[in-house]
């Protein structure tokens, strides 16, 4: 059996590792050092662009648990990182030029990989395309052309999601505009007018993230980041993504003078959507100044917001549930490509691509993770989101169906849907007939 892998990205070495640990002859492509990456300072493999830590190793924590289920799963470069770790508390932090040496030494020296330096213009069958969100200019125009022009985006434009059970529900009130829809799709935040302007003053003051060149993207009209809206003139919000209109706060009833309205992400309504509040704050300017609207003191970010340059694949729209193309269950795409932002999740796309293309090879067929695993609630998010407003996603709490049963306490819940978690991913791997050595 033979396959290709497009990209020696972190999830493209998984997914080439996996495959070639089930007996299938990978060709591992990467085009640097024949085509230069903006990002990318060496032509090794696996290296790391950005930050070096791949976060928190504590299994309370959702990029903890994930890396405990990507163990269970077998993963190459989790191994790897232990072995190059650098002191940062409970965070997985590497130092980045030797993980990515030993990634390529490991990779290279396998015996049934052979990696080749050359762009691909192509998309391969059996295959799966992990390039990242800088794929070449060329293979991305090969993709667009397979998958729909409209079904391929060139940055993220990302709003903050909140935790449902962090928010004050008795300051919130659940109405859509004009009671259009389903007349309470969205909660609604309400602002008097001293605390609207001090809103403001505050979003137009915080630390913004200026980000490398390469992530340098141009602002679009229609998606502008929320502080450069503030910056317009201190009404401009409240004429735009916090205007009041249609919405009579039911405490008072009469229209306040601006609203900030969150948008369910979930069935389960645990993850909330701040509506239009794309941004370049930093984090802990995030933290602090949308703390300020009302009924969201003490919110618990599940995902900040941002915006920066990112190809990735409107995934919901065209690709199945195993990350295939619709046409084509042996062309598969992971990493960030298919809308996962982070370390460990493009690592955790990389493997279950690995592991659905061999099987498929091998006359299986595909699987996924249970959804009460961090893995495959993520997976599953990524297929099932709403096409319309698809945006990627980290690992969150939020992803996981809730336990049947209440826990106030916030530590011992997350311990809990862990346990839970762990568990299933641990039934999985023993129910796969064919799993890397």
């Amino acid at each position: 059996m033979k396959a290709a892998v497009v990209g020696g990205g972190l999830a493209g070495c998984e997914a080439a590792w996996v495959l070639a640990e089930l007996g299938v002859k990978v060709t591992l492509y990467e085009m640097r050092p024949k085509v230069k990456s903006p990002a990318h300072q060496t032509d090794s493999l696996a290296e790391l662009v950005c930050t070096n830590s791949f976060k928190s190793t504590d299994t309370s924590n959702a990029h903890g648990l994930l890396k405990a289920e990507l163990r269970l799963l077998g993963s190459l470069l989790l191994v790897t990182a232990d072995e190059v770790r650098v002191p940062a508390g409970s965070a997985l932090a590497v130092d980045r030029v030797l993980f990515a040496r030993l990634v390529t030494e490991r990779v290279k020296s396998h015996r049934n990989i052979e990696v080749v330096c050359e762009e691909v213009t192509s998309l391969p069958s059996p295959g799966i395309i992990a390039t990242g969100p800088l794929t070449s200019d060329r293979l991305a125009a090969v993709v667009q052309e397979r998958l729909g022009v409209a079904h391929l985006a060139f940055f993220d434009a990302i709003a903050p999601i909140v935790a449902a059970d962090s928010l004050d529900h008795d300051v919130l009130y659940r109405m859509s505009r004009y009671g259009k829809g389903g007349g309470d799709d969205y909660l609604n935040a309400p602002f008097d007018r001293e605390r609207y302007y001090g809103f403001v003053q505050a979003l137009v003051a915080a630390e913004q993230y200026e980000g490398h060149n390469f992530d340098k993207v141009p602002y679009f009209e229609g998606c502008l980041p929320v502080e450069e809206m503030a910056r317009r003139g201190p009404d401009t919000l409240r004429f735009g993504p916090m205007k009041p209109v249609g919405l009579p706060d039911p405490h008072t009833g009469r229209e306040p003078y601006a609203v900030v309205q969150l948008r369910s992400e979930d069935r389960a309504g645990q993850m909330w959507n701040l509506v239009g509040f794309q941004t370049r704050l930093r984090t802990g300017a995030q933290g602090k100044v949308f703390r300020m609207i009302p009924g969201l003191e003490r919110a618990e970010m599940l995902r900040w917001g941002s915006i920066h340059r990112n190809t990735y694949l409107n995934s919901p729209a065209v690709l199945s549930p195993h990350l295939s193309a619709l046409d084509d269950p042996q062309l598969l795409f992971a990493g960030q490509l298919v809308g996962v932002e982070g370390y460990t999740e493009s690592l955790g796309t990389g493997i279950l691509c690995g592991i659905n293309l061999g099987r498929i090879l091998g006359g299986d067929d595909p699987v996924l993770p249970p959804e009460e695993t961090m893995l495959g609630s993520l997976l599953r998010y990524v297929h099932g989101a709403d096409q319309k407003s698809f945006q990627p996603m980290n690992a969150n709490f939020g992803l996981l169906p809730p336990l049947p049963h209440r826990v106030r306490d916030k530590r011992k819940k997350r311990e809990a849907l862990a346990s839970r978690s762990l568990d299933a991913m641990s039934g999985f791997v023993a129910r796969l007939s064919r799993v890397p050595a």
